[in-house]
């Protein structure tokens, strides 16, 4: 089955939610080194490692895609 392009405006919200996951990982990560409590900096740690695979993801879509 050959692969579905994406439209114009698909192509635009997709980057968009690479944009917004590369701020959050940026903001999560910078934070980490002014939380002091451990439970909160591992839950935080966790959402960056959740983050790089959800960039890793959409980065895959976005380059893979051809737009329509």
């Amino acid at each position: 089955m050959p692969q579905q392009g994406l439209a114009m405006h698909e192509s635009m919200e997709l980057h968009e939610l690479l944009n917004f996951k590369t701020v959050c990982l940026a903001k999560s990560k910078m934070m980490q080194g002014l939380v002091f409590d451990q439970d909160l900096r591992a839950l935080m740690q966790k959402d960056v490692e959740q983050s790089l695979q959800a960039i890793s993801e959409l980065q895959s879509l976005y380059t893979n895609a051809t737009i329509q």
